[in-house]
C-alpha cells in the first residue's frame, strides 16, 4: 500500500503558519517515503467558507511549493457519498435517529454534571424505534459502551481513552448535512490515507473517528498530533502576534525557503543543524522525531534565517522574489541594473526583500529632494570643490566600472589632499539622495554614467542655494 498523507484545511480564513507547518510535515513525510500527498478542502461549514479563503490556501501552498499528488478535493462535492455512508451506518445498527431537542440535551448534560458524571447525551433514543413522524431529528453514531480506544500516535506515543468518556456524537444534522467527524472519516477512508498529521487540538476527535472507522470495517490510519505553536509571548499564536498568515510573510519580504526552513525547525530538530535545503529536509525529517511540547515562534530567528537565504541563494532566484516587492512598491525596474545585481550588493544590508526594495529605489527612479539630515551634514558649501573635481574625473572615464570609478574618487581625494570620506560621503549623498548605500564605486557602476553626472549637478545646485542663502 502506498503511504499517503493529507493536508485538510477549512477555507474560513488564510493559511496560517500552524497550518503551513502541518502541511510541510505531511508533505515531507510523504516525500521521504515515496508516498502521495493529498490536498483536501474541508468546506462543509458553508456559512463561513469563502472562495477568498480557498484562494489564500492555494496561494500559500503554491508560494511554499508544497505540491500535492492528488486534489484539491472539496467536501461540498461529496455530499452524496456522505449520505451513502450514513445510510450504511444506520442499516448496520451503528447509528440511530435522535429526536431530542437541543434544550433536552442541555438538560441531560446539566443533570450529569450535578451527579459528577461526564457531561454528555444520555442515549435516550439509542435503542428506540417509536419514531415520531412530524419532528426533526439528527443522526447519532452509536459509540461502543465499553472498552478502550488506543491512538497509536507517532509524536505523543500511545493514548488510551475509555469509550465510557465518549458521546454518541452527531454525524448528520437535522437538515441532513454531515458533520466534521463523519466527513473526515469517509474522506480518509476513501482516499486511502495511511498517516494523519494534524494539530494536537484534534486529539479529542481521534477516538471518535477511530470508532467510526472500525464500524465501517476500514483500516485505521497512523496518527501524528503536532503540538501547537506559541507566540513570542508564550501564548497561543493568533492574529494579535502580527503576521500569522503565510502570504503575509511573502508581503513582509521573506523568502519561501526561509519560512519553510524556520517552520521545519519549529517542532523538529536534527542535532544542532539550523539550515536545511529542501533535499535535506526530505532526507532527514521523521515524524517520530517531532517534539511533544509546544514550540515558541521567534521572529528574530526567522529574520536570521531569511538573511541567510538572501545572502546564499542564487541571486537570480532571489531577484525573482524581489521583483514582486519592486512592483508592489510601484518601482519600475525596466530602466536600471538587473535585479540580481541589486541582490548581490544589498542582501547583507537588509533583513527582508521588502526592505531591499525600499532602499534600492534610487537605482531606478530620479529624486528631486535629498535626505535633509544627509544634506545638513554632507552637502555643505565646503564640499563644492570636491564634488566639482570628482565630477570632472568621473566624466572623463571611458570605462564605467567599479575599479576605475574607485580610482577616480581616490585621485580626487589625493589631489585635494583630503581623506576619501571628504569626497566619498558628499558624492554618496549626491548620487543616492541619502547617506547609506553599498560600496560607492559599485553603487555608481550600477547607476549609468549620465545619471550620476546629472545627480551631482543637482547636488551642486543645492549647494549654490545654500551659499547664496548664507
Amino acid at each position: 500500500m502506498t503511504l499517503t498523507t493529507r493536508f485538510a484545511p477549512s477555507p474560513t480564513g488564510y493559511l496560517h503558519v500552524g497550518g503551513a507547518r502541518t502541511a510541510l510535515y505531511s508533505w515531507l513525510y510523504a516525500q521521504k517515503n515515496g508516498g502521495d500527498f493529498i490536498l483536501r478542502i474541508e468546506d462543509t461549514d458553508i456559512e463561513r467558507s469563502t472562495q477568498a479563503s480557498v484562494d489564500a490556501i492555494m496561494d500559500g501552498m503554491n508560494w511554499l511549493n508544497l505540491t500535492w499528488t492528488h486534489g484539491p478535493y472539496f467536501q461540498t462535492k461529496r455530499f452524496d457519498r456522505y449520505k451513502e455512508v450514513i445510510a450504511q451506518l444506520l442499516e448496520s445498527g451503528h447509528a440511530y435517529r435522535c429526536y431530542s431537542t437541543a434544550e433536552e440535551v442541555d438538560a441531560m448534560r446539566e443533570e450529569a454534571k450535578a451527579k459528577g458524571e461526564i457531561e454528555k447525551y444520555n442515549g435516550l433514543w439509542r435503542d428506540r424505534t417509536d419514531y415520531p413522524t412530524d419532528k426533526p431529528f439528527v443522526i447519532r453514531f452509536k459509540n461502543p459502551l465499553d472498552g478502550d480506544v488506543v491512538i497509536k500516535d507517532m509524536v505523543k506515543g500511545d493514548i488510551t481513552i475509555s469509550n465510557t468518556q465518549l458521546d454518541d456524537l452527531i454525524i448528520a444534522r437535522s437538515d441532513g448535512t454531515p458533520t466534521y467527524n463523519l466527513t473526515v472519516v469517509v474522506d480518509d477512508w476513501d482516499m486511502k490515507v495511511t498517516h494523519v498529521v494534524r494539530g494536537d487540538d484534534h486529539v479529542s476527535n481521534t477516538p471518535k473517528q477511530i470508532n467510526i472507522l472500525a464500524a465501517l470495517g476500514a483500516d485505521i490510519p497512523v496518527y501524528a498530533h503536532i503540538p501547537m505553536i506559541l507566540g513570542d509571548d508564550g501564548k497561543r499564536l493568533s492574529k494579535r502576534h502580527g503576521a500569522v498568515g503565510v502570504m503575509q510573510y511573502r508581503d513582509d519580504g521573506y523568502l519561501p525557503e526561509a519560512l519553510l526552513n524556520y517552520l521545519v525547525r519549529l517542532g523538529w530538530s536534527h542535532g544542532d543543524k539550523e539550515i536545511f535545503s529542501r533535499e535535506e529536509m526530505i532526507e532527514l525529517f521523521d515524524l517520530k522525531d517531532c517534539n511533544r511540547a509546544p514550540s515558541g515562534f521567534n521572529t528574530d530567528k526567522l529574520i536570521w534565517v531569511n538573511q541567510h537565504y538572501m545572502k546564499t541563494m542564487d541571486p537570480e532566484y532571489v531577484a525573482e522574489h524581489l521583483a514582486w516587492h519592486m512592483k508592489d512598491q510601484g518601482i519600475n525596474t525596466d530602466n536600471g541594473p538587473a535585479l540580481a545585481e541589486i541582490v548581490k550588493v544589498q542582501a547583507d544590508r537588509v533583513k527582508t526583500l521588502k526592505e531591499m526594495a525600499e532602499i534600492s529605489r534610487y537605482f531606478y527612479e530620479d529624486f528631486s529632494e535629498f535626505d535633509p539630515k544627509a544634506v545638513k551634514k554632507h552637502l555643505r558649501p565646503v564640499v563644492k570643490e570636491p564634488l566639482v573635481l570628482v565630477k570632472a574625473k568621473l566624466a572623463a572615464l571611458t570605462n564605467w566600472e567599479a575599479a576605475p570609478i574607485h580610482e577616480a574618487i581616490n585621485a580626487a581625494a589625493e589631489e585635494l589632499e583630503v581623506g576619501m570620506g571628504k569626497v566619498g560621503m558628499p558624492l554618496r549623498v549626491a548620487t543616492t539622495g541619502g547617506g547609506n548605500s553599498p560600496s560607492l564605486d559599485i553603487t555608481l557602476a550600477l547607476l549609468n554614467k549620465e545619471k550620476v553626472l546629472e545627480r551631482i549637478d543637482l547636488a551642486l545646485a543645492l549647494i549654490e542655494e545654500r551659499i547664496a542663502a548664507d
